[in-house]
């Protein structure tokens, strides 16, 4: 067993310092936005969705 020896504790503490760093991550990505951002990729979101619609065949 010549294996580095790991303090769990600082493991499990870092692991989960990681996890929220991610997690904050990908809150600034979605709430992280301008308003004028968010309104203008609903809208682009709204076009896509009656374009689609539009395309649909009736059976």
């Amino acid at each position: 067993m010549s294996g580095e020896i790991v303090n769990l504790r600082r493991a499990r503490k870092q692991r989960d310092r990681l996890d929220a760093q991610a997690r904050a991550a990908e809150n600034r990505a979605v709430h992280g936005r301008a308003k004028d951002e968010r309104k203008s990729a609903e809208t682009e979101r709204a076009r896509q969705n009656r374009q689609l619609d539009g395309a649909k065949r009736e059976p």
